[in-house]
């Protein structure tokens, strides 16, 4: 008898990394496939990091993140979502993907189910897969007429049974650039309360919006502070820091102590100099930075549009925030066959569309994601290779 669980044993990578694989590093491939601009991290954090290691701060810190960093994070909720968080609520566990999986730690039991908002970044469904969570999915509406992504909110609320213990929710949306509007959190929010249901919110990308806005509407705005809230962040997409695998968790009072236990238990925090630069990466000279990677996403989102204005086969509905393109391809079936012949022929990396449908949805198979992030030049070559590869299938 194998005592390996067999929800482990059956887990296969998911299709960004089998795309990925065929071509990662290779220097003549144009890799549109990551959630990650190609700017690299700016002095001034990479300098904060040096530093740190510099004058010899290599021991443990506190498990949950450095004070001053926590603090740092209190204030920017302040002064983007108009928030006040307690630091008692903030954990720093280390990457935003460590926080997903801490949170649903938090809750799920065996027989639990997870009611996810689809298309969804795999890795989302993937944590709780690992964890032992059954998995549901409420996927967003096409609306091709009114050019929106539309959240049923009566599908979403029928996907849950006693059995749920979260709603799962990324906003602005990886990778449709969905963003829910406040009147849509607050109908979410209280539907979870009076179920006794927990919510996990992803808004990693919430400053990247172009409304104008500070800040996409947050479940912060609108929560009391012992609502069952768990709220995932990251220095990953506004600061340039993928590589530094470090961003927060902001969930309920009532795990103050308990997060202490769990982040020892999971990694015993962040690396020590990596939090030097995320604690550089909010200060006024990161908010300046955060607004230029907001004008680059919203330059690359121009070069896109102007690209698919010209096209027959492949159209999208226009993101509202984040930096993903979600492309409908005409005729498009198999996403993942695709992509892989793109990476070996084409010579560019896209991310195909089923990979971010869990149980394996149609439609998604018929969109391919780019990250628009980019260098214009680059960006606009690496379309051209797809309407060039288009052009010959």
């Amino acid at each position: 008898m194998n005592p390996i669980r067999s929800a482990i044993l059956n887990l296969q990578p998911n299709g960004i990394g089998r795309v990925s694989h065929l071509g990662l590093g290779q220097p003549d491939i144009i890799p549109l496939w990551f959630g990650e601009s190609d700017v690299v991290t700016p002095a001034f954090i990479r300098e904060a990091a040096k530093q740190a290691l510099d004058e010899g701060v290599t021991f443990y810190n506190h498990a949950r993140g450095m004070m001053a960093l926590r603090e740092a994070l209190r204030d920017f909720h302040k002064r983007t979502v108009g928030a006040d968080v307690d630091v008692s609520r903030i954990s720093v566990p280390g990457a935003a993907t460590l926080a997903v999986v801490t949170a649903l730690q938090c809750l799920i039991e065996a027989g639990d189910n997870v009611v996810i908002v689809s298309p969804i970044w795999p890795s989302i469904f993937q944590a709780a897969e690992v964890v032992g969570a059954e998995l549901r999915f409420a996927r967003l509406d096409e609306d091709w007429d009114m050019q929106c992504w539309r959240l049923d909110l009566d599908k979403l609320f029928a996907s849950c049974d006693a059995r749920t213990k979260a709603i799962f929710v990324c906003s602005p949306g990886n990778p449709t650039g969905w963003t829910a509007t406040r009147a849509e959190l607050q109908a979410i929010l209280e539907f979870a309360r009076r179920r006794g249901i927990a919510i996990i919110s992803d808004e990693v990308y919430g400053t990247l919006v172009f409304d104008g806005s500070k800040h996409a509407p947050s479940f912060l705005q609108i929560a009391k502070p012992d609502d069952n809230l768990f709220v995932i962040n990251s220095f990953s997409k506004p600061w340039a820091m993928t590589g530094w695998r470090i961003g927060w968790l902001v969930h309920p009072p009532c795990l103050d102590e308990p997060m202490e236990v769990i982040t020892i238990a999971n990694n015993t925090g962040p690396a020590t100099f990596a939090q030097y630069g995320a604690l550089a990466a909010l200060s006024p000279e990161g908010d300046a930075f955060r607004a230029a990677m907001l004008e680059r996403c919203r330059a690359g989102r121009e070069i896109v549009q102007q690209f698919l204005d010209g096209q027959n086969r492949i159209r999208w509905i226009r993101p509202e925030g984040a930096f993903y393109g979600f492309l409908h391809i005409e005729g498009l079936t198999n996403s993942l066959g695709f992509a892989q012949d793109l990476v070996r022929r084409g010579r560019v990396g896209v991310a195909p569309g089923s990979a971010f449908s869990g149980q394996g949805d149609w439609r998604d198979d018929s969109y391919l994601r780019i990250c628009f992030a980019q260098d214009p030049g680059r960006l606009s070559e690496g379309l051209s290779r797809i309407e060039q590869a288009l052009a010959s299938s």
